[in-house]
């Protein structure tokens, strides 16, 4: 009867290329795979991962358990189950011994067949019994453990969702995916098997302990003498090994960032021949995984080979006592036999137990990085009274005073900023790089809460809305298109979930799509992603245009909506684009001062102050700000009057006001 749920070895010290299959053992963890990471289209900043290895606090065990232990509510009923197994296995092994010993003694000895079938069909009944349990407790083990790890990683997904752009710049994506993979699976080694491993294993001892001492009590004393050298094993490896797990759980993650940016710019890297760099980056960050897996690897190596020498100490020990023992007639060879077997089957739990604390040591490595995620503060969250707000707003959008700096920033993104807009208004948001724009697309969407002023939706503060409920009403199509991995009808029903098939059709064709969509060989069922090569940047816009059109939000927030796009593919985004605004709120943030005459209101900013509010030629005549940006982008075509302003010629002029 084998019934082994958790081998306590330290394998949370390793990543998750050498790890064994969990499939049919508590104790391994699948090969990790990819988990979506929300991409906000800013610069990310990363921090080196030798200083972000050192920076980290050491966690200490028990309040790493205490922290995740929550987490098996539900599955506390069944983790009592799989111990029930795992005692019963243990009985039934000590059993199966002793009946061996039995039968050596009564039928093998003695040379008596009629001795032979009682206890073997003792033997043969446990050891069936024992398969059954075994089954039982093996399968419920893995079940547990993978909803305890499909909780985990489902609760940190949910948290990291919800964490602001910042948090994404400060970290690199691959390293969260290696989190949300590898360390979440680590922490069930600590928590789920951990525990019923532990189950195990005492109860291991206690039988196998309290048999030997049944079969010769002085023997057994003897042997006991030599177990703590186990203990004292693992606790000379112990604190190496935590530090050498957090090495490398950290070059693990530098690894996998390393790859998934390489792939994700892989048109940069062939198009200015930075194969090599590339490889060179990987190098490094390899040579540092390859670093701490190797002393990972060495030290484990030692330690099994240590522990190999005491257990060789004990077993010789008790064959020496043992043949003494035969020879002055106080032991029968199916009891030597027996008592070997014991110390065979008592060893692996001990050594289990010695092992104990390299395993938590390793999977506290883990719990650290992953409460790094979940103890990320969420800056934005719903309000705490409801306040009764209508389900479908006006539009009526007003900024008051509003300040706003980024966290860890050394100045304000935003000082003092104030301006309306009405439902059916175009109001353009323009300045040069760094002014402001995008961050009051981030306000609005409550991505962030100001840190002075307010935000104000049909009146209501938008700290007041429920964060779900406010971005229901407010379509953001961002200066990059966001395309997912699917086909083209989910990439436009996500707009608006429930949507049925003709609702996306109609918005496709609102959104000119229709026809060349209609062309892709599966038609709206074409899987496409941000790389697809059949279909071009204007028509992927086009796409996100559709699905903001299924949207159908009062308060549209446009970012950038020509950038990158050719003349051609410009224009054919111009008017799906003025079928969306009609009617709604619009707020658009651009540089492309071509599309501002038929604007209702230009805000200018500057260094995060609102310097002008007007239309296109007021702002011209004051000869300020706007007009200096404007004449930087037309200089080749702009003529001086005779004040000195530069203006458009009147052709170039109708020809741009093509909002309306």
């Amino acid at each position: 009867m084998q019934l082994r749920v958790v081998d306590l070895e330290p394998v949370a010290a390793g990543s998750g290329r050498h790890r064994r299959s969990r499939r049919g053992r508590v104790h391994g963890r699948y090969e990790t795979g990819a988990i979506p990471i929300p991409v906000f289209d800013t610069e990310p900043v990363y921090e080196d991962a030798e200083e972000e290895a050192e920076a980290k606090p050491t966690l200490p065990v028990r309040d790493a358990f205490k922290r995740f232990w929550p987490l098996t509510k539900g599955d506390r009923r069944w983790m009592i189950v799989i111990c029930l197994c795992v005692v019963i296995a243990a009985l039934g092994e000590t059993a199966a011994i002793l009946l061996f010993s039995d039968l050596t003694d009564n039928a093998l000895q003695t040379g008596k067949l009629s001795a032979f079938w009682a206890p073997a069909a003792k033997w043969l009944g446990v050891t069936i019994f024992g398969a059954g349990v075994g089954y039982v407790g093996n399968s419920l083990a893995v079940w547990v453990a993978e909803r305890f790890v499909m909780r985990l990683r489902g609760k940190v997904f949910s948290h990291i969702q919800d964490l602001p752009p910042d948090f994404f710049q400060r970290n690199r994506h691959g390293d969260l995916v290696e989190r949300l993979t590898g360390d979440v699976e680590s922490v069930e080694h600590m928590v789920v098997s951990g525990v019923v491993g532990t189950i195990s294993a005492v109860f291991s001892v206690v039988f196998f302990s309290a048999a030997a001492l049944y079969l010769r009590w002085d023997l057994a004393l003897a042997t006991f003498v030599l177990a703590p050298l186990f203990w004292l094993s693992a606790k000379l490896f112990s604190s190496k090994l935590k530090d050498v797990s957090r090495d490398e759980r950290v070059a693990d993650g530098a690894i996998t960032s390393v790859v998934e940016e390489s792939l994700g710019n892989v048109l940069l890297t062939q198009a200015y021949n930075r194969k090599r760099s590339e490889e060179t980056r990987l190098r490094k960050e390899a040579k540092s995984w390859l670093t701490a897996s190797v002393l990972s690897a060495r030290l484990s190596e030692r330690y099994a080979q240590l522990v190999e020498v005491v257990e060789t100490v004990c077993v010789l020990t008790v064959i020496g006592l043992g043949a003494w023992e035969i020879s002055a007639d106080r032991m029968t060879i199916g009891k030597l036999l027996a008592f070997a077997a014991f110390l065979g089957y008592l060893y692996p739990p001990i050594r289990s137990l010695g092992t104990l604390g390299l395993t938590l040591n390793a999977a506290a490595v883990s719990a650290e990085r992953i409460l790094e995620i979940v103890d990320t503060e969420v800056t934005v969250r719903d309000p705490e009274r409801a306040v009764p707000v209508p389900r479908r707003v006006q539009g009526y959008v007003e900024f008051r005073q509003v300040g706003f700096r980024y966290p860890a920033a050394e100045k304000n993104s935003l000082s003092n900023v104030s301006f309306s807009a009405q439902p059916g208004e175009l109001v353009l948001v323009t300045g040069a790089s760094g002014a402001g724009k995008s961050t009051v697309s981030k306000l609005l969407l409550r991505f962030y809460d100001p840190g002075a002023g307010a935000i104000s939706l049909d009146g209501v503060s938008l700290s007041d809305y429920p964060v779900d409920h406010l971005r229901d009403n407010v379509a953001l199509l961002p200066q990059k298109t966001l395309i997912l991995h699917d086909t083209i009808r989910e990439n436009i029903g996500c707009g608006r979930p429930g949507a049925t098939y003709e609702e996306i059709v109609q918005a496709a064709i609102d959104a000119n799509a229709d026809d060349f969509i209609m062309a892709l060989p599966g038609g709206y069922d074409t899987p496409i992603d941000s790389h697809t090569a059949e279909l071009s940047g204007g028509q992927l816009q086009r796409i996100a245009i559709a699905r903001a059109m299924l949207r159908d939000a009062p308060v549209l927030v446009l970012d950038e909506p020509t950038t990158g796009l050719d003349a051609l593919a410009a224009r054919r985004v111009i008017k799906p684009l003025r079928r969306l605004m009609r009617g709604r709120t619009t707020i658009m943030i651009t540089h492309d001062l071509n599309l501002a005459p038929d604007a209702d209101r230009i805000l200018v900013l500057d260094n995060g102050r609102l310097v002008e509010v007007g239309t296109h030629e007021q702002l011209l005549a004051q000869q300020g700000a706007y007009a200096h940006l404007h004449h930087s982008q037309n200089s080749g075509t702009a003529i001086a009057d005779s004040t000195g302003a530069f203006r458009i010629p009147i052709e170039l002029a109708a020809e741009n006001r093509i909002w309306r």
